[in-house]
């Protein structure tokens, strides 16, 4: 009783229709630079290349370019995070282990666990970050700076405007699923 007697047992699931609303997103970062967004945060500069309007929520990409010594302080997250290092090399500090992550390693970081990552080399290194589902762009957005182009400086800011960062920062992380933690 109650049961759907047109349900065949131990059916595949089916695929759902083609959203026909949504579109094909193309990005090139080189030629689209002008049209994507640019933020930098803590000295970072990210680039939105796709963001959760573009992937109906499921993930956002996003390019970040890490001078030496930048990167986020200990931190953890409700989503997963997944980045390839393009150029240069980070080192990754996860539950407090650290490893060395140079041009073309992936690093996956599950949701809720602790974790880092800081530019240690004397060079700038540049990261392709997914995140799923999408969301983590708009903090950036939500905390960073506006600037013109992904390999623009990060403004210089006082150490007035960096509390003022900071403390945005803090007040909007639960929002948006992130917590900072002790180092």
């Amino acid at each position: 009783m109650g049961e759907d007697s047109t349900a065949v047992p131990n059916a595949p699931p089916t695929i759902p229709p083609d959203d026909v609303a949504r579109r094909l997103s193309l990005v090139r970062p080189d030629e689209d630079d002008a049209r994507l967004r640019h933020v930098a945060v803590a000295g970072d500069i990210y680039t939105i290349l796709i963001g959760g309007a573009e992937t109906a929520g499921r993930f956002a990409m996003i390019d970040m370019q890490v001078p030496p010594g930048g990167g986020p302080p200990p931190h953890r997250h409700d989503f997963e995070e997944m980045f390839q290092v393009l150029e240069g090399e980070i080192e990754v500090t996860f539950r407090g282990e650290k490893s060395i992550a140079r041009a073309g390693s992936i690093v996956n970081i599950p949701a809720n666990a602790p974790h880092a990552f800081k530019n240690v080399s004397d060079r700038p290194a540049r990261l392709l970050c997914t995140v799923a589902p999408a969301g983590q762009e708009d903090f950036f957005i939500a905390v960073g700076d506006p600037v013109a182009t992904r390999t623009a400086p990060p403004p210089t800011l006082d150490a007035a405007a960096r509390a003022e960062r900071a403390a945005t920062a803090k007040a909007l992380a639960a929002k948006f699923g992130n917590e900072m933690v002790a180092p």
